[in-house]
């Protein structure tokens, strides 16, 4: 006889870091801050429109992702360019236009490489190495981000069950928000 299988949740751990204050531009033109985001969850990766690597791949299990969320306001997607000075606005818009995603759900962000890489690296905790004429090279996780701004999880593109792992977190996060307290 099959038991109904339990839903995993790394949601019961402490907050592996908090996302630092920071201000990039949309694919709209708009500005994105922290304060946006906040009460909401919201699943950030690193990708570039450039890439012929792991970014598609990335995008697809974003575009997964926004199917499956797109009926939960309080849910956002974030991919953020790691290659701004390529991945103006209007690429990031043009992108965004290809894959179908929903502007007011899922945002592309750019902005100034300096403040990309660092809030990459130290804010995000991610890997990122960008030299002049190289191809950037990125983290492939997707990284889960609570209500109050705080990393919950990550989690490797190359995981077969990413979305699933992913929507799970989410899944907690909505049913038992964190506590926000306004920034």
């Amino acid at each position: 006889m099959f038991r109904k299988s339990e839903q995993r949740s790394t949601m019961t751990e402490p907050p592996i870091a908090e996302v630092p204050d920071f201000s990039f531009t949309t694919q709209e033109g708009k500005t994105l801050t922290k304060a946006d985001l906040f009460g909401k969850v919201w699943v950030v990766d690193f990708i570039f429109t450039r890439c012929s690597g792991p970014c598609p791949i990335m995008t697809s299990r974003m575009i997964e992702l926004s199917s499956k969320v797109a009926k939960l306001r309080d849910v956002k997607l974030v991919s953020v360019s790691v290659d701004p000075v390529y991945d103006t606005p209007a690429v990031l818009a043009q992108y965004a236009n290809n894959i179908q995603a929903d502007p007011s759900q899922w945002y592309f962000v750019t902005g100034p490489l300096d403040k990309i890489t660092t809030f990459t690296q130290q804010g995000m905790k991610q890997a990122l190495v960008s030299e002049p004429g190289a191809m950037p090279n990125h983290s492939t996780r997707f990284m889960i981000v609570d209500q109050t701004g705080m990393i919950r999880s990550y989690h490797d593109v190359n995981d077969p069950e990413v979305v699933q792992k992913i929507l799970i977190d989410i899944g907690s996060l909505v049913r038992h928000p964190a506590t926000p307290s306004q920034p």
